[in-house]
């Protein structure tokens, strides 16, 4: 097995610090302190590397807040020059792991995400007739910290990287209360293990992947799972019987046990594929996928609170669009036309004219809707009734 060395000398040089810089600050750079830490970029850089390099690094205070869509959970944003640290290290060591992953898993990755996942789930859905949905329950804040080192240490041998690996890890703020015993434990072995890692950090997500590294090959290589599509916590497992799947799922549950995580019970099910299962944002059939109701009502909200922003003057035109767009790519993937056109036939209502403005998806839209000979008044009547 090959492991990496010396590479704390390519972590704090100064490229690859100006690098993470530049990556950190992408769609952020009027944010006040983005543009506090870039107006003295080149100082700020060289205390960093300086701080670094003499081991004198501290990551500061993490910003917490509750997200209640698509549910409840606690975002936690570390300070902007630890983020520029984070993508620093994962510059570096990210690429060492990535070639040790599953070309099925999906979160995080180059050439990936989710829409790359929900293609290929209906790949395996056109040969396969039943699906197991599994999610892992509290997932960021179950990770154990001895695990993850552990899982580390196994391809980075570098002290000093360790070391500032071991210096973010042991700096995470506590997260949601999860108090959970797995076999072995005594009363008080939940209170000495530290765990838990903050969702917004970048380094979170790739040690995300890296935790359940060692679980997407025991799947794939010792149970010899076919299909298997594994997004974050968010995992499928294809197969041709419902009994083989039952089994499956309990070895899946007492291996995850062993990396202290647990499957959620209420998440976890076996469906026929062609009854359609919601993965994703989407309900996913083998042939065609469809925008979930809870989505469309969430974004239906989302819509009311911008045009009320734009009506005060508190938002431009071409930062509605942005965010339009940002949806309008999201249902045209699940194959929504239909509610393409209510949702700008709406827009139209309320005397939102998106042709008047740059360019972007929802001028191609405008076009073909300038082009219908009706107005699918059923769909404006869909919207005046909310």
């Amino acid at each position: 097995m090959k492991t990496f060395g010396n590479l704390y000398g390519q972590i704090t040089s100064f490229d690859n610090l100006l690098l993470a810089a530049r990556n950190a600050r992408k769609g952020k750079r009027f944010q006040a302190n983005v543009a506090q830490f870039d107006f003295q970029l080149e100082h700020n850089l060289f205390q960093l590397q300086q701080e670094l390099q003499s081991k004198t690094y501290r990551p500061g205070v993490y910003h917490s807040f509750i997200i209640s869509e698509p549910k409840e959970r606690m975002i936690s944003a570390a300070p902007y020059r630890d983020r520029v640290v984070h993508h620093a290290l994962c510059n570096v060591t990210a690429p060492i792991f990535e070639r040790t992953f599953i070309y099925d898993s999906y979160a995080n990755r180059k050439g990936k995400g989710t829409h790359a996942a929900i293609q290929r789930y209906q790949h395996y859905a056109r040969r396969y007739p039943y699906v197991l949905k599994c999610d892992i329950r509290k997932f960021f804040p179950s990770i154990d910290h001895a695990l993850l080192k552990q899982e580390l240490r196994w391809k980075i041998t570098c002290p000093d990287t360790l070391w500032l690996i071991d210096t973010i890890i042991d700096n995470s703020n506590l997260q949601e209360e999860h108090l959970v015993y797995f076999p072995g434990d005594d009363l008080f072995t939940p209170y000495q293990r530290r765990r838990g890692l903050p969702i917004g950090n970048l380094t979170s997500q790739w040690w995300g992947n890296i935790y359940l590294n060692r679980f997407d090959h025991f799947v794939k290589e010792k149970l010899r799972v076919p299909g298997y599509i594994r997004y974050v916590d968010d995992f499928v497992v294809f197969g041709q019987e419902k009994a083989q799947l039952s089994a499956w799922k309990g070895e899946i549950s007492a291996y995850l046990a062993g990396l202290r995580l647990l499957v959620h019970p209420n998440k976890t099910h076996i469906y026929p594929v062609e009854h359609g299962v919601p993965f994703l944002g989407f309900r996913v059939y083998p042939h065609y996928r469809q925008v979930r109701k809870q989505s469309t009502r969430r974004y239906r909200r989302f819509l009311r609170k911008k045009l009320s922003l734009r009506k005060a003057g508190q938002l431009s035109p071409g930062s509605l669009e942005l965010a339009l767009n940002s949806w309008l790519g999201h249902i045209r993937f699940g194959q929504a036309r239909r509610l393409e056109y209510q949702v700008f036939w709406y827009l139209r209502r309320h005397g939102v004219n998106l042709f008047k403005h740059p360019g972007g998806s929802w001028r191609v839209l405008e076009r073909q809707c300038n082009r219908m000979p009706f107005r699918l008044p059923q769909q404006e009547q869909s919207y005046q009734s909310e």
